[in-house]
């Protein structure tokens, strides 16, 4: 190909580039750029009860170790582990052979020492009308009393031993002196057990349940004041409980018991509240969220959690005024109620923050919102 050939190529070849490209945007072109879209919520007042968070622990109103309170082989087991059981059932059988011969020979004991008795009662009879004859010594009598003292005594003895042997007897029925569920076995039929072994198995209390939590003596102090000046009662609040997953339990309970003693390790002090646990959920020895609900609710400014954003300048938020443009302000918050903050200052009712597309603005700008509702209060609990 000679040059002169290849002129019409290199001249078309521009052309070709610039119709196959892109159409310019705006901003590509310099043109003016359209209002960026976002969403907004207008600030609104709401009732929120004030709520308090700590960490708990789950315990069961009764827990018992059930352990054999006499020698002997285990001879029946009479429970599912883990199942419900009632005060008063049977759970293990000891073998009876042994004791129930301890009780025969007890019995037999009694009625040897009874007869003992009866004639020693004869015999001071017998002294007595003698002596009165003069026909004995007064020693004679003496003796003869004495020896009745002797048989009455070993009387009440054996009979000692028989309630001892009785009682022994029934040792060998091992039932819950609770209600609750029970738990593993530690032993198998034919495993020999004392008092000294370690426990059979365990009956934890179901229904109702503790949660104890500590608390600062400072928190303490200052809702114990804030109570005495509404002239209210520092005890009355709700109780609700977080699970570990995150979830709220979804019965109520009350404060029931305030320690007498503060931890001087850690300046806090114990506080106690009883739940109804119809469903087991709350297993004793269980780490949960407790919150601790004021029975006075109030009304709070609240935004939207999505609308706050950090700088190291502290919190602040993007408002609209009312010709769309962007303004930042700077806010205090207060608690947190599930997605919302309660707003302490900064913010007034009625405006209206950015909670989407906060991204694509900056101060100054003028942006196309779409309004959205506040999310409700009614299903927020405060998170740590």
């Amino acid at each position: 190909m000679t040059p002169h050939s290849g002129r019409p190529f290199r001249a078309t070849l521009p052309l070709v580039l610039l119709l196959l490209a892109p159409p310019l945007d705006a901003r590509q072109q310099g043109g003016p750029q359209p209002p960026a879209a976002v969403t907004v919520v207008r600030l609104e007042r709401r009732e929120v009860t004030p709520v308090s968070s700590f960490t708990g622990r789950v315990e069961a109103v009764d827990k018992v170790d059930l352990r054999a309170r006499v020698d002997g082989f285990v001879q029946e087991i009479r429970f599912r582990e883990g199942a419900d059981v009632q005060a008063g059932e049977l759970l293990f059988v000891m073998e009876k052979g042994p004791y129930i011969a301890k009780v025969k020979e007890a019995e037999a004991a009694i009625l040897a020492a009874e007869g003992s008795l009866k004639l020693a009662d004869l015999e001071v009879e017998r002294q007595t009308v003698l002596v009165q004859r003069q026909a004995v010594a007064q020693a004679k009598l003496d003796e003869a009393i004495a020896k009745q003292a002797q048989a009455r005594g070993a009387l009440l003895g054996y009979r000692a031993a028989l309630e001892r042997a009785r009682l022994d007897l029934s040792y060998t029925d091992v039932a819950s002196p609770v209600s609750g569920r029970i738990g593993r076995a530690s032993v198998s039929v034919g495993d020999f057990v004392g008092p000294t072994s370690p426990p059979l198995a365990t009956v934890v209390g179901q229904e109702p349940i503790y949660v104890t939590f500590p608390v600062s003596v400072r928190q303490l102090l200052e809702v114990r004041r804030k109570a005495e000046v509404a002239g209210s009662d520092a005890r009355a609040v709700q109780i609700r409980v977080r699970l570990a997953d995150g979830t709220l339990y979804g019965e109520l309970g009350r404060l029931d018991f305030v320690d007498v003693e503060v931890d001087p390790g850690t300046d806090t002090i114990a506080l106690r509240a009883e739940l109804p646990n119809p469903k087991r959920t709350l297993i004793d020895g269980a780490l949960v969220t407790v919150l601790v609900e004021t029975a006075q609710p109030r009304s709070a400014l609240l935004v939207p959690q999505s609308a706050v954003q950090f700088d190291q300048a502290g919190r602040f938020v993007l408002v609209l005024d009312p010709e769309g443009k962007v303004l930042v302000r700077r806010v205090r918050l207060g608690p947190t109620y599930g997605t919302l903050y309660a707003v302490e200052d900064g913010l007034r009712e009625g405006e209206r923050v950015i909670t989407e597309g906060i991204q694509k603005v900056r101060p100054g700008a003028v942006v196309t919102p779409t309004e959205a509702p506040l999310p409700p209060v009614e299903a927020s609990v405060p998170r740590n």
